[in-house]
This record gives C-alpha cells, structure tokens and sequence, in this order.
C-alpha cells in the first residue's frame, strides 16, 4: 500500500420488488419514492456542490439489480412525479397552515421549496433517470458502483444449490453491463451475507473483491494477523474486505449513533400521521395506511419527555461536531494501527443507502461535511474500495478464508431464518429444485415454452429475495411479504404442472408478466447445471 492511510465508504442501495400493483399510491411504492427524494437526489445534489468546489471525493455505492430496474420503470417514473407535485401541493397549505407559528413556518417554506427544487432536479438536471446520474460520476472514477445479487437474496442460504446463486450473479451481471457498461471490480454479498462456499463461485465471475462483516473475518481461518486493516485474500484469490465495527456504530447505532443526537430531526414524527385524514390523501396508501410527507417539525428530543422544535441551526452546529468525532475516530484507529504494526492500514465504513437523508435527515449533510474536512487533512486519503483493494499486491496478502458470517442479528442468519419465516424456505427451496431440473429437461426449447420457462425463472428469483423474511422477522408489511412468497411459489407450481401437460394459458401469462416484469431478457438456461 501507498504510504497515505486510506477510508473507504460503501452505501448499499436495495429496496424489495414493489411493482406488482398498478395502483401509484400501492403502499410499496413509498419505499421507492422516499428513497429518491430523501436520500438519492440530495447526494447526487451534494456531488454536484463538492465537484462544483473542487473538493475530492470518492465511495462505493450498491444499486441492486431490483433497484436498477424499479428506478428506471417508466410507469414508476411517472408516479414519482406525481408524489413530487403531491409534496408541492401539501407544501403550499403546510405555508398556509403555519403562517402564525414562526418556527413551524420556517421549516414549511424550506420543506415546500425543497419539493419545488427536487422536482426540477429530477425532470431536467438528472433527466428522471438518476443511474445514469450516477454512473456519469462512476465513469469520472469519484464512484464505484458494486454489483450484487439479481433479486438480494441471503446467498449462504442457497449454497447446496450453486445453480441458483449462479442464477443471481448472472441476472445481475447483465443488468449491471446495461446500466453502465462495463463490468464491476466488486462484488457486495446481500445482507454481508458470506459462506466459503460462496469464494469459488465469486472468483470464478471475475470478481476482485468482496466485503464482509468485522466478525467474519475476525473468525476466519486462520485469524488474520492485520486484523480488519488491511484486506486478506481467500484460497481463490478473492481479495475481502471488512467493515470497521467502530466506523459502523458510530453511524448505525440506534442508540449511541449520532442519529440519536437530541437536536436532529425526528424520524417518526410527521404530518401524515397527525393532521386529519381527508387533508391527506396524497400521503394515504391504497390500503388505508398513512404515509410519511416529508414535512417534519420535532426534534429527536430523547427521554420520555414532550418533543422539542427542530431546529436546523441546531442540528448543523452538532452535525460539524460528529463529523470532527468521526473524523477522530478515524484518525485514532489508523494511527493505532500505524504504531503495533508499523505499516499504513484501511478502513471500511459500510452502511444502508437510506440511512442517509431518509432515516438520519441530516445524514447527506454530513457526507458532504465529511469529504470536506477530509480533503483539509492529511493524515488520510478517502477512496473506493476497488482502489483500496488494488494498493495491495495479491502475493502479499494473507490467505484467510472467512467464517460464515452476515451483519444481521447477532451476526450470522437468524435474521431470515428463524419461528416468524421458516416455513418459506422448503416451498421456495423446492422451488429452486425443480426450475434447474426444468433448465435441464428443456435445454434448446423457444416460442411460447421459452417464454413460459423465462417467467417460472423470474417466479423463483423472486422468491428467493431476502426482503421476504426480513419483513417477516421485523414484522413490517407481513402481508405483503407473505403474499409475495406464496403467489411466487404459487405462479411456479402452476407452469410446472402446465409444462407437464405441454399446455398454458397465455392470457394467464401474459398478466403474470405484467404483474412479475423483471428481467425483461432473462435467459432460464441460467438454472443449468455448469459443464
């Protein structure tokens, strides 16, 4: 490595599939807009302000095949637009509304303003289509873009079928060659989600590197001696990365993170929730529940006691403070570091993309301020984590093989398997046995059969998301989640049977490619056994 210490930031950027209802106020699809609104345009926003001034900066972002295609669904497109103008609207009553409460008024016309500027960052400075935003920034080498599972799915799961991890990475590779032409260096496993039989498998497609959680590598056979400073090598020769546990509560901890700071603003209070029902009808889903508008007026407060007025200058005044703790933190582990080991060291830094902006408001603000202040320093670089891994030369790497490992609950899988979504797994295991059994039965077959196998592959892909058990775990949107695993397994079971009576329904599925439209390419040979 080069004698300048290095930080590496990856944001992961997934949302679940959310398409199969028509209807724009469906409500998955808030998922899809506040991720745009709250988090994608402002960092594209404040990659434009840091260009703008010159200051270097560079990271790694995640964009899930899923989420690649959802950002660029026209008929979600448009839906965008209408919740933007939607945002507009409320914007000017909440201006009306607050008039004499001058505080709250402040906050309307800046959240109003916001919906006004976003709306004409959206349609005309980025073109509604915010990939190809981002990989203008790739192609200038300020972003790395990791390429993950097609549908996200927890991979240790599926190691007894390598067909079906195959399946993913192949579906992901060619979605990720037509969004931005070319390949990726860096492979991010789902959820952190590593088992060593996943090395040969990721080798195998080219990858360079992978990242895994602190402990996966701490638990590694044999322990590496450079601790998570310094990338190891697998038996393959993958190169893996960890994520700096310290780096990762400073940011992510419920409890001890700065999001939790008093002054920031809160994320669960919002007008949506308050104001009466009829006033509100852009922000109530299909289903009858409420959605969240943005328009936010309390801070985190703490205690039990009655919330405080979110006050922006406040809440700046903390963010310069955390950026300087966080700047710190870095500063103090590399020089630790630097002293037991007498060599220059790396540090990785990996979160989910909605933490910043959607969960932790100021959290763009506090990317921006980061770069800033790293750029005034000289005690280390910040880069990609493609670069980082190219500092090292392969040869001098430990050979480490990792433990199985996830940055799930406790750390391993017990996320997505476990009393609340257990009983998914053997119909979606089945599943996935019996579409490689259908790749090998039917090798050379076109016309209406391809087609039909095409769709029976994107029913397991689907089924095999890892988004499914997580809601399950967390018991957030149950119904939806449970609806999707079973009308998957279900949508499967019925081309499997109609393949064995050489007869379909075409209307049928022609409405089920409507409703499952993913992967419009998808080959089904990707099940075939590897010769």
């Amino acid at each position: 490595m080069g004698t300048t210490p290095t930080i590496s930031l990856i944001l992961n950027g997934h949302i679940p599939f959310i398409k199969e209802d028509a209807d724009p106020q469906a409500p998955q699809k808030y998922w899809l807009y506040n991720l745009l609104y709250e988090t994608l345009i402002p960092l594209l926003q404040t990659f434009d302000r840091l260009e703008g001034d010159r200051i270097p900066f560079k990271l790694g972002i995640v964009f899930s095949p899923l989420l690649i295609q959802q950002l660029q669904d026209p008929a979600l497109v448009d839906s965008f637009i209408q919740f933007l103008d939607a945002k507009i609207e409320l914007g000017e009553r909440e201006v009306n509304r607050t008039r004499n409460i001058p505080w709250m008024n402040y906050l309307a016309h800046l959240y109003y303003d916001r919906a006004i500027e976003y709306r004409v960052l959206f349609t005309e400075r980025y073109e509604k289509n915010v990939i190809r935003a981002f990989d203008i920034y790739q192609k200038k080498g300020k972003v790395e873009i990791l390429a993950t599972a097609a549908t996200y799915a927890f991979l240790p799961f599926y190691t007894s079928y390598p067909e079906a991890i195959k399946a993913q990475i192949e579906v992901a590779l060619k979605t990720y060659r037509e969004a931005f032409g070319r390949f990726p260096e860096g492979f991010w496993l789902p959820e952190a989600g590593w088992n060593p039989e996943l090395d040969e498998i990721l080798r195998s497609y080219g990858f360079s590197y992978t990242v895994v959680d602190t402990h996966g590598l701490l638990q590694g056979h044999p322990i590496p001696q450079e601790g998570t400073f310094q990338p190891v090598r697998t038996p393959a020769g993958l190169k893996v990365l960890a994520r700096n546990l310290a780096l990762s509560r400073a940011v992510w901890d419920a409890h001890e993170g700065y999001p939790a700071h008093a002054c920031y603003r809160e994320y669960y209070w919002d007008i949506g929730y308050e104001l009466p029902r009829e006033d509100m009808k852009a922000f109530v889903a299909s289903d009858g529940s409420r959605q969240q508008t943005g328009y936010k007026y309390w801070a985190v407060t703490g205690g039990e006691g009655e919330k405080q007025p979110y006050i922006p200058q406040d809440a700046h005044g903390q963010l310069q403070k955390d950026v300087e703790a966080f700047v710190e933190l870095c500063e103090s582990h590399l020089d630790t570091y630097r002293r037991l080991r007498e060599k220059e060291g790396c540090l990785v830094g990996a979160y989910n993309l909605d933490l910043f902006g959607h969960r932790w408001y100021e959290g763009i603000d506090f990317l921006e301020t980061f770069f800033r202040e790293a750029a005034q320093r000289s005690s280390f670089a910040v880069d990609t984590p493609a670069h980082v891994c190219a500092h090292f030369s392969q040869e001098k790497l430990e050979e480490v093989m990792p433990e199985f490992s996830s940055w799930g609950e406790n750390g391993f899988g017990e996320t997505w398997l476990n009393s609340s979504n257990d009983w998914m797994y053997p119909p979606v295991l089945k599943i996935t046995e019996k579409m490689i059994e259908l790749a090998e039965r039917f090798p050379n077959d076109g016309g209406l059969k391809e087609r039909t196998l095409n769709q029976a592959a994107r029913e397991v892909l689907l089924a095999q998301a890892s988004d499914w058990a997580s809601m399950l775990h967390y018991q957030q949107a149950v119904e939806y989640a449970r609806h999707m695993v079973e009308s998957c397994v279900d949508n499967f079971s019925i081309i499997y049977e109609s393949l064995g009576g050489n007869y379909i329904s075409t209307e049928w599925l022609t409405q089920l490619e409507k409703r499952h439209a993913i992967f419009p390419d998808i080959n089904y040979r990707i099940f075939r056994k590897k010769r």
